[in-house]
């Protein structure tokens, strides 16, 4: 099966938000709310269109990812890093490495335009697969409460969140 993995362009807004719906329907980790979050980051400063990408096979969409501006914040600095939130493959095309696609090419985008870390909340067995580590190896917390084995973070950059000891704050689009 060929992919093709190319940036989202607003066409594509309302058949990602339903592959987003549909992808997630049956998570049980999931608050069934990743589409709408999608929708809130769109309309704000954290978004970054680059990272904003879709999988597509014969003309159909099948996968999305989207890497957003977030901050962790230590005692002594504000670092800008990205929130992997969501990635989603519609159920009839999961398990054919699309989302691995979709993520090593988010991550190579990312790092071309010079972000360092990636912080995210996610399958704990899955993650680590590209390289995600637990964040408690890093000292960084997250604002909730949460899982710490599926709290992980990747350095994009080796050593760029070394003794940064921080705390991971998400724009207001999350908590919406």
């Amino acid at each position: 099966m060929e992919i093709n993995i190319r940036q989202e362009v607003q066409t594509d807004y309302q058949i990602v938000f339903d592959l987003i719906e549909q992808a997630f329907r049956n998570e049980m980790l999931s608050d069934k709310k990743e589409q709408f979050l999608v929708e809130r980051l769109r309309k704000s400063d954290n978004f970054i269109p680059e990272l904003s990408l879709v999988a597509e096979t014969k003309q159909q969409i099948v996968g999305y990812i989207l890497l957003s501006k977030i901050i962790i914040e230590t005692s002594t600095e504000n670092i800008t890093s990205l929130a992997l939130a969501p990635v989603a493959v519609l159920p009839s095309f999961q398990k054919k490495g699309i989302g691995r696609k979709l993520i090593e090419e988010a991550h190579r985008i990312a790092k071309e335009l010079g972000y360092q870390s990636i912080i995210l909340l996610g399958h704990e067995k899955y993650y680590p697969k590209f390289g995600y580590r637990h964040l408690h190896h890093f000292n960084i917390s997250l604002p909730f409460v949460a899982p710490k084995e599926n709290c992980m973070a990747l350095e994009l950059v080796p050593g760029a969140l070394k003794n940064k000891n921080g705390k991971v704050i998400y724009p207001k689009e999350f908590f919406e």
